[in-house]
């Protein structure tokens, strides 16, 4: 049976992806679902490279760009801790933005037709808000769908933040005559569809979590993307038998060019050849030349390149702990070291060192130094490359997008049936 898909996203890179979700939009647009990826125009050049049908609306929900982060230098402590929680959640639950994200929706649905289900980024509110207020099926993809902590189990900062985060949903409800129905009940507010949730990643990626997993969290694990780029001419110049180093800070934080420096010096110690993609945010030209100065001779200074091309070269990957990175480089079986900067960063980050396929590390301890020891210590352990190829082959067993498009298919039909 053919379905009316909206697939609805915040207006960033990495909100199209979390590992396969527009990979999946287009398998489920193969298989004669009618697809449409729903978001702000800015979206609209990426949607279109990935052959999928767009929609733009004037607003998601999402606070981006963010505001100036404040001077938290005369704070205390756990004023300023406090204050970083309440930003991360103004980010996708500020009521006003919120509000327009919904009624955006709701005038495109009469405009252009309600549509079967909403596959949805799996923290965009206003998606959720209006899937309810539409009344059809909700998919959250790339996250788990997550029990509540006891809140006994929470910092008091984070049991002030659950209350405020209660506090804008249930005023949000009332603004649009909702339940919340797709919003889980009590501490830690989140987004949760009691559908499905697909992950695409393996279950004992999840194995330490402090969340106890729900039935509807699905694994659909991951497989490389094939490149739809043309292949890099200065990758082709480079010999075949010189192992690389991938540096990289996705598409939003690359403003770190510290970073870039300090991971590309630690892997040419290593015996690596760093390639450095810095993303399409604008750097001055004199900021530029100032980085190149700063990186060892060879090094490969890049804005883009397909990780599809240049992971199955590599040795080894440094970067932020976004998810569509993170998630690149265990499809592909390439050890890590994280440094993450912000939001779900530290999970990954955290992840990644639990299942031993690479390293976390701190701001602090780049500072210190420790890039250096760490690419060391893991060109050293044959050991981890091995875990990193398993845990690849685990991800590839299950099967990727097609599999996640299998398995929305499936909860659709039951769905239906009921």
């Amino acid at each position: 049976m053919s379905n009316r898909l909206w697939c609805v996203s915040a207006p960033l890179f990495s909100h199209v992806d979390w590992g396969g979700f527009i990979r999946t939009a287009q398998e489920l647009a193969r298989r004669g679902h009618h697809v449409t990826w729903i978001s702000e125009p800015s979206l609209a050049p990426v949607v279109a490279a990935h052959g999928l049908p767009f929609e733009p609306v004037a607003h998601t929900g999402w606070l981006w760009p963010p505001p100036p982060p404040p001077d938290v230098s005369t704070l205390k402590p756990q004023e300023a801790v406090n204050l970083r929680y309440t930003r991360a959640l103004d980010t996708w639950l500020s009521e006003d933005l919120v509000a327009e994200g919904v009624r955006d929706l709701l005038a495109l649905a009469e405009r252009i037709g309600k549509p079967d289900a909403l596959l949805i980024d799996p923290f965009l509110s206003a998606a959720a808000f209006a899937a309810e207020a539409l009344d059809v099926p909700m998919i959250v993809m790339g996250w788990p769908a997550q029990a509540n902590l006891d809140e006994q189990a929470l910092f008091p900062v984070q049991r002030n933040l659950s209350r405020d985060s209660q506090q804008r949903i249930q005023r949000l409800c009332d603004a649009f005559g909702l339940s919340g129905a797709y919003f889980s009940k009590g501490t830690a507010p989140s987004i949760v569809s009691p559908l499905l949730h697909v992950t695409f990643f393996t279950r004992r990626w999840y194995q330490a979590e402090a969340y106890t997993l729900l039935p509807q969290t699905a694994f659909a694990g991951g497989v490389p993307a094939p490149p739809a780029d043309p292949y890099p001419a200065w990758l082709d110049d480079i010999p075949p038998e010189q192992p690389l180093a991938l540096v990289t800070l996705g598409t939003t934080f690359t403003g770190d060019l510290g970073f870039y420096s300090w991971a590309a010096q630690a892997a040419a110690a290593g015996g690596l050849l760093p390639v450095v993609a810095i993303g399409f945010n604008p750097i001055s030209e004199e900021k530029k030349a100032e980085l190149k100065r700063a990186l060892p001779r060879g090094t490969r200074l890049v804005t883009f390149v397909p990780f599809g091309h240049i992971l199955p070269r590599c040795k080894l990957m440094i970067h932020h702990g976004g998810m569509g990175s993170t998630h690149a480089a265990i499809v592909h079986g390439v050890m890590q070291i994280v440094v993450p900067h912000a939001a779900d960063q530290r999970i990954q980050a955290t992840r990644v060192a639990q299942l031993k396929v690479g390293l976390n590390l701190t701001a602090h301890d780049v500072r210190n130094n420790m890039l250096r020891e760490g690419v060391k210590a893991l060109l050293e352990a044959d050991w981890v490359q091995e875990n990193a190829r398993q845990l690849a082959a685990e991800m590839a067993a299950l099967g990727g997008p097609p599999r996640a498009a299998a398995l929305i298919e499936e909860a659709l039909q039951r769905g239906a049936e009921k």
